[in-house]
């Protein structure tokens, strides 16, 4: 790689990282509705149009994380081998994902102030859509059912909420971050339930056919 270009690369990244730091922390001092692009701007020692060239729109700066993971747990999904299903593969993701977010500083942060704010929890809500929409259709290429089948549908959008309550209900109640290991004993529950419901739900299709 050009030296150059591989300084502004890394300069832009810095950019990147320095406007959404400060805006998380307008966010918990102020609010997300109180703060406005020019006092992000501001506090980032930028130009409201810099912020424009990096987030489309103030709610973008605040899920900043989520494009990236999203676009992992994409291709994890997309070139998990044969042998491997959607459940496991979307366990394995958990696992090597979740101890570097617990108890970070940002994420810590970013969930305190989506729990004071009706709008935000609904764009959370959205973005979690996103995921299930992902797990479905690799649960639906694992049966062999159309996209449009509702048996992936419930199977993803169970998942997504169990592990949403299950993090979000340790994020209150530990102090220290969990090791891969912790975070096993608490998904692999629901995963072996979650297998064992879309078994069931085959079911009346095996017996009907």
């Amino acid at each position: 790689m050009n030296p150059e270009a591989g300084l502004r690369e890394r300069k832009k990244q810095r950019t990147r990282e320095t406007i959404a730091r400060v805006a998380l922390d307008l966010f918990s001092e102020r609010g997300y509705h109180a703060t406005t692009l020019a006092d992000i701007a501001e506090a980032a020692d930028v130009s409201t149009r810099t912020i424009f060239a990096y987030f489309p729109s103030k709610e973008d700066i605040f899920f900043c994380d989520f494009p990236a993971m999203k676009d992992a747990l994409a291709r994890a999904l997309a070139e998990r081998p044969p042998d491997k299903d959607a459940l496991e593969t979307l366990r394995d993701f958990i696992l090597s994902t979740a101890p570097h977010q617990d108890k970070d500083e940002l994420h810590e942060q970013r969930r305190h102030v989506v729990e004071g704010d009706e709008t935000l929890r609904n764009r959370k809500r959205a973005r979690l859509a996103q995921i299930e929409e992902l797990v479905a259709k690799a649960i639906a290429q694992d049966i062999g059912a159309a996209e449009n089948d509702v048996r992936p549908q419930v199977v993803a959008a169970s998942l997504t909420a169990a592990f949403d309550v299950i993090f979000e209900h340790e994020a209150g109640t530990s102090s220290s971050p969990r090791s891969a290991d912790e975070v096993a004993t608490m998904i692999d529950p629901v995963i072996t339930f979650m297998r064992g419901g879309l078994e069931a739900l085959k079911q009346p299709r095996d017996s009907a056919a």
